[in-house]
């Protein structure tokens, strides 16, 4: 009887510890990921210059490119300025903007990407997409995996504790994003991996339960795995499917209505999710939604991310034209604006009690 099976991109190493980023070059020569040193290492001008002198001694090797910000623009001028130097990997360090410059630029120039974060902000370090600014507004982008993943819990605990509680909304936010994708399959018959759901969900089961907290190792552990389970569920499943459903959208809603104003990515969908939960009839699964935001000192309603009632319906009737093709609860129920400020007028109560 033949053996089927299937290949699963995700990264040859995935470090998460304290320390994790003063043996990057070791990882990478016993990985023979590059044995020389030769790297292009991507970095932001303000964290990244402390960065580069805590790393430079040991990657005497290396060549270092500051990063602007996170536009196509920086992604194709680090792929120009890179091209024909015959690296052995380009380094991403730094948040989700530098990784995802980063992991646009290897795959330009066929190089594989190395993705050391330095903030739990959201799953997109080790995800097969980047997220880059364009003329139009924002664009994703397919990439490769990275091919290594590295996690310095001594290097998050120095970032802002509000990108680790972004973290949290995004990571949770995929229980959601399954519920809406099996909401589809039953609906549209759109098919669902049951792998990459299995992996999504268990990723985000996992952040929704823990007992700890911000500034535990054991929870930011757990966080960054969590992280990089959805990146690699993404990459089973071909899309972003497995981590972004109505949450997502509305998400992306708040960015194209109000450019300049919206919150960290994982605040709003935390947010989207929990409203998503309730949408759905799911009382107890929002309550529980909420109850952990709370605990994790993250927003439950928009009031609390500088946005009124009224701007909150706009970006929900907005949201599904966001993603045109995606089924979620949203589309599902296809709400009039009057309907959805009924039902955040039911979820505020909950959120009051």
């Amino acid at each position: 009887m033949p053996v089927l099976t299937r290949l699963i991109p995700s990264p040859v190493v995935v470090d998460i510890s304290r320390g994790a980023m003063d043996d990057l070059a070791g990882v990478l020569a016993d990985q023979r990921i590059s044995a020389s040193g030769k790297l292009a290492i991507a970095i932001s001008g303000g964290s990244g210059v402390a960065l580069r002198a805590r790393l430079e001694p040991v990657l005497p090797h290396a060549d270092w490119y500051a990063v602007v910000d996170g536009t196509i623009d920086s992604a194709v001028k680090l792929a120009d300025d890179i091209k024909g130097r015959r690296y052995d990997a380009v380094v991403g360090l730094g948040g989700g903007k530098i990784i995802d410059v980063a992991k646009y630029a290897a795959a330009r120039v066929g190089l594989p990407m190395v993705a050391v974060a330095t903030n739990l902000s959201h799953d997109g370090i080790c995800s097969p997409v980047s997220i880059l600014d364009n003329d139009n507004g924002r664009g994703s982008y397919g990439v490769p995996t990275p091919i290594a993943m590295v996690i310095d819990l001594d290097v998050i605990k120095d970032a802002p504790v509000r990108f680790i509680r972004a973290g949290i909304g995004d990571a949770i936010s995929n229980i959601s994003a399954i519920a809406d994708w099996e909401l589809s399959h039953e609906t549209t018959g759109e098919p669902v991996d049951g792998l990459a759901a299995a992996m999504a969900r268990t990723a985000g089961e996992s952040v929704l339960r823990h007992p700890g907290g911000c500034g535990d190792d054991e929870f930011l552990t757990v966080l960054s795995e969590a992280l990089v389970l959805s990146g690699i569920a993404m990459s089973i499943s071909g899309d972003s499917r497995p981590s972004s459903g109505a949450c997502h959208e509305i998400s992306h809603a708040f960015d194209l209505l109000y450019p300049g104003r919206s919150a960290l990515h994982g605040e709003q969908v935390g947010i989207g999710a929990a409203f998503a939960m309730h949408l759905r009839g799911a009382a107890d699964a929002a309550g529980h939604f909420v109850e952990v935001l709370r605990r994790h000192d993250l927003p439950v309603g928009p009031e609390e991310i500088g946005f009124s009632v009224d701007e909150f319906v706009a970006a929900v009737e907005y949201a599904p034209q966001t993603r045109p093709g995606r089924f979620t609860i949203l589309e599902h129920l296809n709400l009039s604006a009057a309907e959805i400020r009924d039902a955040y007028a039911d979820y505020a109560k909950t959120i009051r009690s």
